[in-house]
């Protein structure tokens, strides 16, 4: 009878014990093997994890550096809004007043040239000379209002 071994002896005990621990041998080495490649495998996942999670920290400080600068950026801007809008309202005030000083100016103007032609109308010495009041009448922003 063959031995597994391939050899062919009466007793195959010896042998087939010899070959049996040197079967287990191989077994275990090739456990040990697949042990210490798992335990590496591991290891660089962990590493990898570790690193992923070390990116993702330093990108949530980094947006929340962001954020504030952005959130002090509108706080600015809405401030300098309220400070244009506030400006803005002022600017419609005077030009609301300054409209209605126009108009009175305009309706004395009226007022002054229909009395202007009746006086020269009536006035035959010339002694009336009105020309200046049908000049211009200039005044700047800054004379009208105090400050």
């Amino acid at each position: 009878m063959a031995s597994p071994g391939g050899t062919s002896s009466g007793s195959s005990h010896p042998l087939n014990s010899g070959s049996g621990e040197d079967l287990q041998a191989i077994i275990h080495l090739k456990k040990l093997k697949r042990m210490i490649s798992n335990r590496e495998s591991a290891r660089r996942s962990r590493m990898r994890k570790q690193q992923h999670l070390d990116e993702l920290m330093a990108q949530a400080n980094q947006l929340r550096k962001e954020n504030r600068q952005l959130l002090m950026n509108l706080s600015l801007t809405k401030q300098h809004y309220a400070a244009v809008e506030y400006e803005n309202s002022v600017l419609r005030a005077q030009v609301m007043e300054l409209s209605s000083r126009l108009q009175s100016l305009d309706e004395i103007l009226d007022y002054l040239n229909v009395s202007n032609m009746s006086v020269a109308d009536t006035s035959t010495s010339g002694a009336w000379n009105c020309s200046y009041m049908n000049q211009p009448i200039m005044a700047s922003a800054d004379s009208m209002f105090y400050y």
